[in-house]
């Protein structure tokens, strides 16, 4: 038996990080379930999202707008952006104005990939948090202050 190892929480369930870890890592399963047979992974999935909601606006979205609006590390952006861009989901071209950048657009299969996954990710969504009811809303806010609060 172990001696004197302290934990300021009385039991896991106190700890708001494990359970934050738990709770991930259900959601993360969730998805996989559903992004699966659409040749997805979530981290993909993200990223096409984030290009969709960009391009609502702006028809010249980089690697970089991609990244920020994703919250995600620009290497690993570069990286998956090229496998999109190798099932076909995405094109990436020369920027008209940024010799350096890439303009990343969705091709039509990308689109329609993209309308499916949010179809399911929003319904597993609704599905996964069913029991916050009412309180969804107070939920979202609460992630929305820790996340400003916990960004660089």
């Amino acid at each position: 038996m172990l001696k004197e190892i302290e934990f300021h929480f009385k039991s896991p369930n106190d700890s708001p990080g494990y359970l934050l870890g738990q709770l991930t890592m259900l959601w993360q399963r969730k998805l996989k379930k559903v992004l699966d047979p659409l040749d997805l992974t979530q981290t993909q999935f993200v990223l096409l999202a984030a290009l969709g909601w960009l391009s609502k606006n702006n028809n010249a979205v980089t690697q970089v707008d991609i990244a920020n609006q994703s919250n995600s590390d620009r290497m690993m952006v570069s990286k998956v952006l090229r496998t999109l861009e190798e099932k076909g989901f995405i094109t990436r071209q020369e920027h008209e104005k940024d010799t350096r950048a890439k303009t990343i657009r969705l091709t039509t299969s990308g689109e329609i990939v993209l309308q499916k996954a949010i179809i399911e990710v929003e319904n597993a969504d609704l599905d996964f948090f069913a029991t916050l009811d009412t309180k969804l809303s107070s939920f979202n806010k609460n992630m929305v202050q820790l996340i400003d609060r916990n960004s660089e």
